[in-house]
């Protein structure tokens, strides 16, 4: 038996959470697996599967899920999906830090819910693996008691029966009777998930199927056909609906859900040691990335959203009523008059939705206004704002002290730019320089009114043309560059490319970059009909998933080094570096 270590390492909220390392002889790690659990269990589940997979010159590491096994928390809880996926991202974060390990020889197994959540974490994130195994995905969990899942819903919302007792026992996850008693008998083992958990991972699960497209890595999905527990029908439109050029299915035809403790595991433990073997082999092939915004589900997304339903059709006469609607009783709301006044996109909008105080003429209007602020869009915007202050933060720190000049901070489409104003507020020296560039010179003065009433006299602002390389490239040294909610608004890449090679002219080496993306957005229609931007045109996105982001950005000279994201998945804030 291949011994394991026990260690710990930090959440991003700072929970200490368990895992165990079964590490190589000597001391440098060329290759890795990383291994997740599927709910209930923990990682000493995995001891047979390091075993039987016989590479010792490998290194595994298995963590104990939080609220599960050794790691602390109420049993089988967690705040929704996004903090499991925060905690996978620290995890390897960690582990990049601790061991070295390399992104690119990095393998991840996930099991169950697991499976999901790591779906959802490398849509998310974008880590670059060498490869993802997902095991009987808990995409749709057979629930036998009808309405089960509304009636939950209810309950949650009312603050009742915030737990669930899972009904399945090992005789239902595996035909091998000395691992089904090994299951039922484990006092690792508890039966506990919570109603949010269990709420969250049918939405999440839904947000995977729709945006598969955008994880890209090779991948290798199993099912069962025998599976008690979850459904395999959308497992195999997850399957069909994987971006990655790179992907198989495994389907065993007697197994139940526990694959990996089942009579007849040898097959699979072949398969996955067949998959992890390639995947090492493999170079990491990006190129097609570069092609997304013509040849890929965004482009294809996009072109349907341009086009707009037929004119003759029921969708096309309520998009026009909904129109209406917002341009009569719609301005009683200053959110919306304001939108339609200087554009949904514009800077001013922006500031209005940081701001979020509603405001409006009559009950009516302030009413519509609330509602308005409160879109899903809208608070993920303000909590986009609240990462990039948090990255803000971290650059800041990190970055060399330039010396006898002022330590240069731009953002290069701002609009009023009052969220670093707010955020400058916070630090007193005299050294930090903030510059604020955008096209529109409405906003550029509204921001230059504020900083003199505030008396910040380290903000300036400048008209520019965030697109020319060789204006963005004049204005360098800078140490750290934003661009915040620009790059969404533009479906193709050629300008996003020009911005970002003048934008690693202007940075100094050692130097930051923020940028934001938007891989998903719930209401994508809604806002192609309805809104506008400031000259008018309709509002269509075309949402660049992470890893298309991110190799824009590394082709301009840039390393990612981390990732925020909202609970939902709609916008992130990435810190890289040019090295």
């Amino acid at each position: 038996m291949r011994a394991a270590s026990e260690h710990r390492f930090c959440a991003e909220d700072g929970l200490s959470l368990y895992y165990r390392a079964w590490l190589p002889q000597g001391t440098r790690i060329e290759r890795a697996v990383l291994l997740f659990h599927r709910g209930h269990e923990h990682s000493g589940r995995f001891q047979e599967m390091v075993d039987q997979l016989e590479l010792p010159e490998v290194a595994f590491f298995a963590w104990d899920c939080r609220g599960c096994g050794q790691s602390p928390g109420p049993r089988g809880d967690a705040d929704g999906l996004a903090q499991l996926e925060s905690d996978m991202d620290a995890f390897l974060r960690h582990l990049k830090a601790e061991y070295g390990l390399k992104e690119e020889k990095t393998v991840v197994v996930a099991h169950s819910v697991a499976a999901v959540v790591a779906g959802l974490w490398v849509l998310d994130y974008t880590p670059r693996l060498a490869g993802l195994v997902l095991a009987t995905p808990a995409l749709e969990v057979k629930l036998y008691v009808p309405f089960a899942r509304q009636g939950l819903a209810v309950l949650s919302y009312f603050g009742l029966m915030t737990t669930v007792s899972s009904y399945v026992r090992g005789s239902a996850l595996t035909h091998d009777r000395l691992q089904a008693q090994a299951y039922d008998n484990d006092p690792l083992i508890s039966k506990e998930i919570s109603t949010r958990v269990l709420l969250d991972l049918d939405r999440g699960a839904r947000r995977l199927l729709k945006d598969a497209g955008g994880i890209v890595v090779p991948t290798q999905v199993m099912a069962a056909r025998a599976d008690w527990v979850v459904k395999n029908r959308p497992i195999r439109r997850l399957f069909r609906r994987l971006g990655s050029s790179i992907k198989e299915i495994k389907v065993y035809r007697d197994l139940y859900h526990a694959v990996f403790q089942e009579k007849g595991k040898e097959r699979v433990f072949q398969d996955v040691r067949d998959f992890l073997q390639a995947s090492w082999e493999r170079e990491p092939k990006t190129e097609f990335l570069r092609r997304a915004d013509s040849d890929g589900p965004s482009a294809e997304r996009y072109e349907w959203l341009k086009a707009g339903p037929p004119r003759l059709s029921p969708a096309n006469a309520l998009w026009k009523l909904t129109r209406l609607s917002m341009r009569s009783l719609g301005r009683a709301s200053q959110g919306v008059r304001l939108g339609l006044r200087t554009g949904f996109s514009s800077g001013e909008t922006l500031d209005y939705v940081y701001r979020n105080q509603p405001s409006g003429w009559t009950p009516f209007g302030w009413a519509v206004d609330k509602v308005y602020l409160e879109s899903p869009g809208w608070s993920g915007i303000r909590q986009r704002r609240r990462h990039l202050e948090q990255l803000l933060d971290e650059a800041l720190e990190g970055v060399a002290a330039p010396g006898e000049r002022a330590l240069r901070i731009v953002d290069v489409a701002g609009g009023p730019g009052r969220y670093l104003l707010d955020w400058l507020s916070r630090y007193q020296e005299r050294w930090l320089e903030v510059l604020v560039r955008d096209a529109d010179a409405g906003g550029l003065l509204a921001g230059q009114t504020e900083a003199q009433a505030r008396g910040e006299t380290r903000v300036s602002y400048q008209r520019g043309d965030a697109f020319d390389q060789q204006d963005l490239a004049g204005i360098g040294p800078v140490e750290i560059a934003v661009v915040s909610g620009l790059y969404e608004l533009f479906p193709k890449n050629d300008p996003v490319r020009r911005s970002l090679a003048g934008l690693s002219q202007a940075v100094v080496r050692g130097g930051y970059l923020l940028y934001t993306n938007q891989p998903t957005h719930p209401q994508l229609e809604l806002i192609a009909e309805t809104l506008t931007h400031g000259d008018g045109s309709p509002w269509i996105m075309r949402c660049r998933s992470g890893a298309e982001m991110d190799e824009l950005v590394r082709e301009a000279g840039f390393t990612k080094l981390r990732t925020l994201v909202d609970r939902h998945g709609m916008f992130t804030v990435t810190l890289a570096r040019k090295l």
